[in-house]
């Protein structure tokens, strides 16, 4: 049996500014990060047999975690899109909008639609690969949003659309 598996679809290439200079202080400071490392590797490599040697051991995962991200950074960087400007129909829901929702119960729940490569549910950003921002993408003021999730089908109405930013 093959552990085969069909790739994962690419993710948007859209990001806002803030977060594209998040991931250009991000690769600047892995590479800072780097020469560190690669220095304290070499002082562990010296200090003779590497196959019990914790520090080397320890220094080469780190290495490698390291060259990963920054592989990772120098392929995605450049085929990001960044969006800098608002839209010109601020009435309707597009990237980068901050949206309030409110339940049935009159819940109220606020996300900003940011790319994937800066999502944070602690702040309330999602995703505009997420369901929710999927559901949101293109509706207006007032407009009611069925969303799918893992209990169920919720729903929800759009009660704010702001653009922060952008005078708002």
């Amino acid at each position: 049996m093959s552990r085969w598996r069909p790739p994962s679809p690419r993710s948007s290439p859209y990001i806002t500014a803030e977060g594209h200079a998040a991931l250009e202080a991000e690769l600047d400071g892995l590479w800072t990060r780097r020469a560190d490392v690669t220095r304290h590797l070499a002082a562990a490599a010296a200090e003779g047999d590497r196959s019990e040697n914790a520090e080397y051991i320890y220094r080469k995962k780190e290495l490698r975690e390291i060259d990963r991200r920054i592989r990772y950074l120098q392929k995605r960087i450049p085929d990001l899109k960044v969006v800098r400007d608002a839209p010109a129909d601020r009435d309707r829901v597009f990237f980068g909008a901050r949206v309030t929702l409110a339940d049935a119960d009159g819940r109220e729940v606020t996300y900003r639609i940011v790319g994937a490569d800066e999502f944070d549910p602690e702040r309330g950003w999602i995703s505009v690969d997420s369901p929710v921002a999927r559901a949101l993408l293109g509706r207006h003021l007032d407009d009611e949003v069925e969303v799918d999730t893992p209990g169920g089908m919720a729903r929800y109405e759009v009660v704010e659309i702001a653009y922060p930013g952008a005078g708002d």
